[in-house]
């Protein structure tokens, strides 16, 4: 199994160019099983996630091919099967985005129940309800999440927020008879994309960006889809601007919307950072001294629960005690023991955690998730020593050559087999 190698303490610079948001990719690929035409998407991030989903819409009987590292072309016209079997759904929790359009085009799916990060119960309960308001019969069995019906407008309220369970009903709808009312839908930028997609491809959605959507269905027939790029990745980039802070580096991202990180640049300001912001770059310029900073996680437009593990990192090192309110997941404090290990002083009390700025030293630690296993990389950056990071399968689920990015910019950081 592949581990990082980082020795501490080099300074970085330059700039990294920011790959497509795998958040927002994920939910464009299954939008293709809507589409009766090919579709070419690019500034696809190479990474694991999307292979696997490459490869379920394979195995469900449509063509996926990569045309180069980053664009990808789809044709689901000759999709055969209706089954997203639990060897491809169990590797990855996205999996489930199929159900609505699946639902939605044949009149029945079976998907397996989810898998992917460990990160609390994470129930696609609202995802069901909202289908059985919408006509489906749903039973849970062996496993697998069966549905059938003709899918109807309705009007759906979510009683708590959900990007996934917003994206799979918008998909659902698309294809539906009659109109879909969303009330308390997410508002991510990557919900954004998909609508915008769907809405040019000629079902009327209203409201797109709000919390209130509005989707006119096309009553099964199929949508006409024109190529696309793929919105760059706002966690990827908070990541690489917290590698830059973290080392008190001058670094700049390029191919970024600094409109999609506004609370994450808030933050670092808040803790003495600032921004030469132009188009599409972002360059983060360090203070002298790294100040404590209190934060909630919260759903867009506020702080992202993705960075809530780098700022942990960042914040073990600020001068001062810092407090992170974990308000969206549970379970998500995996890599407090690890940073720990590190040297990291910090006290949990159920979702707060509190983070005692010091030094670290360089250890041997273990990625537990996604998000985790970078907020190990960059603490690896700035510990006293050699660190190595252990299962980063978890990072290569979403992060496109984090390894080479950070060498570039001057880390000193080897991929290794053990």
């Amino acid at each position: 199994m592949d581990f990082l190698q980082i020795n501490g303490g080099a300074k970085l610079n330059g700039k990294v160019k920011i790959s497509g948001a795998k958040n927002a990719a994920l939910p464009l690929i299954a939008m293709s099983i809507l589409a009766g035409n090919d579709i070419k998407i690019s500034n696809v991030p190479n990474v694991a996630d999307i292979k696997t989903l490459a490869q379920l819409l394979r195995n469900l009987g449509a063509s996926a091919e990569f045309l180069n590292e980053n664009s990808l072309k789809i044709n689901t016209n000759d999709i055969n099967s209706t089954k997203a079997t639990y060897d491809i759904v169990r590797k990855m929790r996205a999996s489930i985005l199929v159900l609505g359009p699946l639902l939605a085009r044949f009149g029945h799916c079976e998907v397996s129940l989810p898998g992917g990060c460990a990160i609390g119960a994470r129930p696609i309960d609202l995802h069901l309800s909202a289908l059985e308001k919408m006509g489906a019969e749903i039973d849970i069995k062996d496993g697998y999440v069966v549905c059938k019906g003709k899918l109807k407008g309705a009007t759906i309220s979510f009683d708590k927020i959900t990007v996934t369970g917003t994206e799979n009903i918008v998909m659902a709808a698309a294809l539906a008879e009659g109109k879909t009312k969303i009330i308390n839908a997410a508002k991510e930028p990557e919900v954004v994309q998909l609508c915008e997609m769907i809405n040019k491809s000629g079902v009327k959605i209203e409201g797109i960006g709000t919390d209130d959507l509005t989707i006119y269905g096309s009553c099964g027939k199929l949508l006409k889809f024109s190529d696309f790029s793929v919105i760059p990745d706002r966690i990827e980039a908070g990541t690489y601007l917290c590698a830059g802070a973290i080392t008190k580096s001058k670094i700049t991202i390029t191919n970024v919307n600094p409109n999609h990180l506004v609370s994450v640049l808030a933050k670092f300001n808040d803790m003495g950072f600032n921004f030469e912001i132009n188009d599409d770059e972002i360059t983060i310029i360090p203070p002298k001294t790294i100040k404590p900073t209190e934060i909630i996680t919260s759903e867009y437009p506020g702080f992202p629960t993705d960075m809530q593990a780098q700022f942990m990192a960042l914040a073990c090192v600020a001068d001062g005690v810092s407090v992170i309110d974990e308000r969206l997941f549970e379970n998500r404090f995996m890599h407090v023991s690890e940073l720990s290990r590190m040297g990291a002083d910090i006290k949990l009390n159920g979702h707060i955690a509190t983070i005692n700025g010091t030094h670290l030293n360089a250890a041997d630690v273990m990625a537990t998730d996604l998000r985790a296993s970078s907020a190990l990389v960059l603490a690896a950056l700035v510990a006293k020593g050699t660190s190595r990071v252990h299962r980063i399968y978890h990072l290569d689920r979403g992060y496109e050559n984090l390894e080479l990015k950070l060498r570039n910019l001057g880390a000193d950081i080897q991929r290794a087999s053990e």
